[in-house]
């Protein structure tokens, strides 16, 4: 399996690869994503190249692709939008604190056929690598999903029926911090 960093301009010449990818990984429970999820994800994408701090890792094995993952720097003042409202309704003014600054893991996304061999976790590990925190967020039907970052040893921030799990890692989320 060869991991690799992608730049913005990077990402935007493999998007056709990263939308293959979004459209395999997501087909399933609980996403259920279609065509319409996968046009309004190259959507986001190409906006969020954009934004400051923008990374992107690309997982592939025997030439085509097998899993990938974005992130960027969380502005301040904390954003609306997209699921910003119900991270901050679950987490009030610790986003501002805590979330703020902190790498936000917007997509990670492994292929069916490559799942469970710690490809998730070995492209969460590159696209973290530097930053002093991370977070990211998933449904709490994403069973598999909240497995693996509990099993990477990240925090988990929101308790059960939140209706969204925030999970952090970094030495700014470490317990008691």
């Amino acid at each position: 399996m060869r991991l690799e960093r992608l730049t913005g301009p990077d990402v935007l010449a493999r998007v056709s690869d990263l939308v293959e990818l979004y459209r395999a990984a997501f087909a399933e429970p609980p996403w259920n994503e279609d065509g319409w999820g996968a046009d309004a994800f190259v959507e986001r994408l190409t906006a969020d190249v954009r934004r400051p701090g923008f990374a992107a890792v690309l997982a592939s094995d025997d030439g085509g692709p097998a899993g990938f993952g974005t992130a960027w720097r969380t502005e301040s003042p904390f954003p609306t939008g997209r699921a910003y409202g119900r991270v901050r309704a679950v987490l009030g003014d610790e986003v501002e604190t805590r979330l703020v600054g902190a790498l936000e893991v917007d997509e990670l996304a492994v292929s069916p056929h490559a799942r469970g061999q710690g490809l998730g976790g070995r492209i969460l590990e590159l696209l973290c690598d530097g930053a002093e925190a991370c977070w990211l967020l998933t449904s709490p039907e994403a069973v598999g999903a909240v497995r693996l970052y509990e099993r990477l040893g990240w925090r988990r921030m929101t308790g059960p029926g939140a209706g969204v799990v925030v999970f952090a890692s970094g030495p700014a989320f470490s317990q008691g911090a």
